[in-house]
């Protein structure tokens, strides 16, 4: 089969004019970095969480792209990539990410903090703590396919998506069902949905299908409800990851490469002991979002 594209963490092959297939690797990036040590179990368990997620939305009645999952692999329908998409267009993939964040955390918190964004925009009369619920979802959009994920307004949205402004509200109104789903699903579980992102394409007469993955431990944030009750942040997803070149200090020097325009410093590989710590928390998530035994 073709390679079409070889992303951060995923593999994408073309079945025919009409399929792809996703395999998922064991690799894992953070910060737009692919760091230098393989993480078992990894690909299986985010191609069937997020199997799992496709059939309930096909239970819901909600269009995607999904077919098949076996193991690492996945074969979805294929929409076309198209520079420059326009209103008419159809069967294409919207070149943008959308976002939901439904609690402080994350990036949202870094400009917070930065004074990059104003509390008071999202309905706070204080600066919130890390971890506070939003007083409502915010939902925001980023590119795609640029070096860097940028955030965009609506309009600069509706150009490089070749989207009307109404098709806009109904992806919102859209996401916003799907983490009803998400979070009435994994409450039964002792979770929290934090955030996520999901990407669409447009279909035959303009229909919104979900595609590529959602609803992983790579696309969203989950904390533990238990401990978020008794007022700890328990990070369970690759936030956990993140958080430790936090703490080792490389992406402060990132930033601040990036910042400056210098040559970026290499992401060094995770200690064995994490790679461990990482491992196990995949496989557990997996069953703690699906219900279901991974067979290791």
């Amino acid at each position: 089969m073709e390679l079409i594209r070889r992303g951060k963490v995923k593999e994408v092959y073309a079945v025919d004019e009409e399929r792809l297939l996703f395999v998922f690797t064991d690799k894992i990036s953070v910060f737009d970095k692919i760091i230098p040590s393989k993480i078992p179990y990894k690909g299986e368990t985010l191609c069937k969480t997020s199997a799992f997620w496709f059939k309930k939305l096909n239970e819901m009645g909600i269009k995607n792209h999904y077919i098949s999952c076996k193991g690492n692999k996945m074969e979805v329908n294929r929409f076309k990539i198209i520079d420059n998409p326009k209103e008419k267009d159809e069967n294409y993939l919207i070149p943008l990410e959308f976002i939901t964040r439904y609690y402080v955390a994350g990036s949202m918190y870094d400009r917070l903090k930065s004074g990059k964004m104003d509390y008071r925009e999202l309905g706070f009369s204080t600066m919130p703590k890390y971890g506070e619920p939003l007083p409502e979802p915010y939902f925001e959009i980023t590119t795609k396919f640029e070096a860097y994920d940028r955030k965009v307004n609506f309009k600069e949205a509706r150009e490089i998506g070749g989207l009307r402004q109404e098709e806009i509200e109904d992806i919102k109104e859209l996401i916003l069902k799907i983490d009803e789903i998400m979070e009435d699903e994994v409450k039964k579980r002792g979770l929290i949905h934090v955030d996520g992102k999901k990407e669409l394409a447009m279909g035959e007469g303009r229909e919104i299908f979900v595609v590529d993955t959602f609803g992983t431990m790579d696309e969203d944030r989950w904390w533990d409800k238990e401990e978020y009750d008794r007022g700890n942040i328990v990070q369970l997803s690759k936030e956990f990851v993140r958080q430790y070149y936090r703490d080792i200090g490389y992406y402060q020097k990132l930033k601040e490469a990036r910042e400056k325009g210098l040559e970026e410093p290499e992401i060094p590989p995770l200690p064995l002991e994490m790679i461990r710590k990482v491992s196990k928390l995949y496989v557990d998530m997996y069953g703690r979002i699906t219900g279901k035994k991974l067979k290791i």
